[in-house]
């Protein structure tokens, strides 16, 4: 089983506003990191099943380091999660790349991502497609990813803070929509809100069970789903 606890969970009126955050800026501007990069993708996913080569230009494009807090930068590029705070975890590169690849995202693509965490793979989307939408429940990592994604020049990249399991209405639909954490079922409004031959891709399970990431396509005929490999999230939570 691949071990994930991943970065993010998953609305409030508002886009959030950039503020300093916790770690944002805090880590090198990412040039002398790319010896490490290029070590991660060629030995931690290479030699794995993804091979989409826009995703592994992204993979060893975007500086890892800044999204992890500065005590954990030296670990940035390890084959694991990390923690980011707030009971959150930023995936590990792997997972990262590999739903990535699944979703099949391409330049003309709009996506939504539920669950922003630090941030890191709405950037790693917004090395592919034309606008990226990401939701995050926790307001303080939702302010500090924010900043960190407008420093490093994803302008196409809207960061808000709350809860995603009723997607982003306003902005729908979505070519593609990319989800890191595990909800027990399929949340229904992002269901909706896939365009046509749009595509979701999802960790469904119970916590203390196996998880599987599950690709959801939007047919002419309704939904065609299937599970490709076994992980472990955290929990879609919810606001009360």
């Amino acid at each position: 089983m691949h071990a994930v606890r991943t970065a993010g969970r998953a609305l409030v009126a508002a886009v959030v506003p950039l503020m300093t955050g916790c770690f944002a800026g805090a880590q090198s501007s990412g040039a002398d990191s790319r010896p490490r990069r290029d070590a991660m993708v060629n030995e931690q996913i290479l030699l794995r099943d993804v091979s989409d080569p826009a995703v592994l230009a992204a993979m060893r494009k975007v500086p890892r380091e800044r999204f992890v807090p500065p005590e954990l930068a030296p670990r940035a590029y390890d084959d694991t999660p990390l923690a980011i705070g707030h009971g959150q975890t930023i995936s590990q590169p792997y997972i990262v790349a590999y739903m990535t690849e699944a979703a099949g995202v391409r330049p003309e693509h709009r996506v939504l991502e539920i669950g922003t965490g630090s941030g890191y793979q709405a950037a790693i989307l917004g090395e592919l497609a034309r606008a990226v939408y990401t939701i995050e429940i926790v307001p303080e990592l939702a302010r500090t990813a924010a900043r960190t994604l407008a420093d490093l020049g994803y302008s196409h990249v809207q960061v808000r803070s709350g809860d995603g399991y009723a997607g982003w209405p306003e902005q729908a639909p979505f070519d593609r929509i990319v989800v890191t954490a595990a909800p027990e079922e399929i949340p229904a409004p992002l269901l909706e809100q896939l365009a046509p031959g749009g595509r979701l891709v999802i960790p469904v399970g119970e916590q203390g069970q196996t998880q599987w990431i599950t690709i959801v396509d939007k047919t002419a005929d309704g939904f065609a789903n299937r599970r490709t490999i076994p992980v472990q999230f955290v929990p879609f939570t919810r606001r009360p």
